[in-house]
């Protein structure tokens, strides 16, 4: 073979081996050269529960400092550490010597201004009878009556230094203002204590019920004022009820009400402040803990749960879904999503009634592609239980 007709060969073979390359790394389109299939629900619109979740702690419902009235030497502990006690038991025994012999002597003081009162008494009664006689003078009356007035404020104060007396002998007993759990004790017996004085000799602490503090920006605030004025915020009268959802991950089995909420706005944060109220009968909840409280805020009467495997961000960070046009042609919607409801998100704006959503084939489409719709289903988890037939594949996970 000569070379003029080798180079026409060797050219075409290279050109025959390019062609083969280049159809081995091309990408492959439907079997048979049809569309897509995809995978689509249609959405309807109904009343959709709505909640909020915050982040909080639980404090303690009431918490009182125990600290001594009267000076002395702690005499006895009664009470356990870490115990549960009832408004008015005894905590702390208190040296009563002193105050007890205090005590006797104001009782001692009384009986002698008492005993002073009948004779003044007489003498004036005496003199009210004899006046301008045997020479009893009005004057003399008056210091009868003088003598008698000054008796009896004798008694007076004696009745006020006994009283005096038998409260700081009372305060030798130590009692619990509150009930609740009592913490340890910072004193032991013989120690020296002093009234009021700055450290206290234990805190009570009220745990049932117990308060959980949580706060929520002005943000989700206006959101929900906004529903609520708009009215497609129903929700029933009556302060909203509330769970909680424990460090662990678990839910507290009680239900909580909303008690209370601040009415100023942090400058620093801009959040606000609200507090609820919780039963604790087996004090499973401690003050302190770190808790997530779900709000339940009323229903909205006409949203729309979309899946959140149907949901994509565009590059402006909002919320963007494919739909089916009535000719089966594929169309991204931006939407409006208020808030994540379970596997889905709640959207109030996009979407009307007996739109065809894509969930699933979403890699192999784009906007304004035709495709072939197939109806499916997803379960609770939000994973496809039917799904295209010529698909081949298995069910599709979240």
């Amino acid at each position: 073979m000569n070379t003029s007709t080798f180079r026409p060969l060797l050219l075409l073979g290279l050109l025959a081996g390019l062609a083969a390359c280049s159809g081995e790394n091309a990408p492959s389109g439907p079997p048979g050269g049809g569309t897509v299939e995809v995978g689509f629900v249609t959405l309807k619109s109904g009343p959709v529960p709505i909640t909020v979740e915050i982040a909080g702690r639980t404090t303690a419902s009431a918490v009182a400092d125990i600290r001594p009235q009267v000076d002395g030497i702690i005499k006895k502990r009664v009470f356990t550490e870490g115990s549960t006690v009832k408004t008015g038991d005894l905590l702390y025994e208190i040296d009563p010597r002193t105050y007890q012999a205090t005590y006797d002597s104001a009782a001692a003081s009384l009986q002698k201004a008492e005993a002073a009162v009948p004779s003044a008494q007489a003498k004036v009664d005496r003199y009210n009878q004899l006046v301008g006689v045997n020479s009893v003078t009005a004057q003399s009356l008056d210091d009868a009556k003088a003598t008698l007035a000054q008796a009896k404020a004798d008694v007076a104060a004696a009745q006020a230094a006994l009283e005096a007396a038998e409260i700081n002998l009372g305060f030798t007993n130590v009692k619990a203002p509150i009930g609740g759990l009592i913490g340890t004790s910072t004193v032991t017996e013989g120690a020296l204590v002093t009234a009021n004085q700055t450290t206290a000799l234990a805190t009570i602490r009220q745990i049932d019920p117990i308060y959980v503090d949580v706060t929520d920006s002005t943000t989700s605030l206006l959101r929900i004022r906004a529903m609520l004025d708009s009215g497609r915020l129903q929700r029933s009268e009556g302060p909203p009820p509330m769970k909680l959802i424990l460090d662990d991950g678990s839910t507290y089995d009680q239900t909580g009400t909303l008690q209370s909420s601040e009415a100023t706005v942090s400058q620093t944060t801009g959040t606000f402040s609200m507090r609820a109220t919780f039963a604790n009968p087996t004090r499973q909840l401690l003050p302190g803990m770190y808790v997530r409280a779900i709000v339940s805020l009323g229903d909205d009467k006409a949203g729309f749960l979309v899946p959140q495997r149907a949901v994509d961000r565009n590059a402006k960070g909002a919320a963007t879904a494919m739909f089916l046009t009535s000719d089966n042609k594929v169309e991204t919607r931006i939407l409006d999503t208020v808030q994540a409801v379970g596997n889905n998100w709640l959207v109030d704006e996009g979407i009307k009634d007996g739109d065809r959503l894509i969930v699933d084939g979403l890699q192999k489409i784009r906007d304004g592609a035709a495709v072939t719709p197939v109806a499916v289903t997803l379960d609770e988890n939000g994973v496809v239980k039917s799904e295209p037939a010529a698909s081949g594949e298995k069910e599709t996970a979240k």
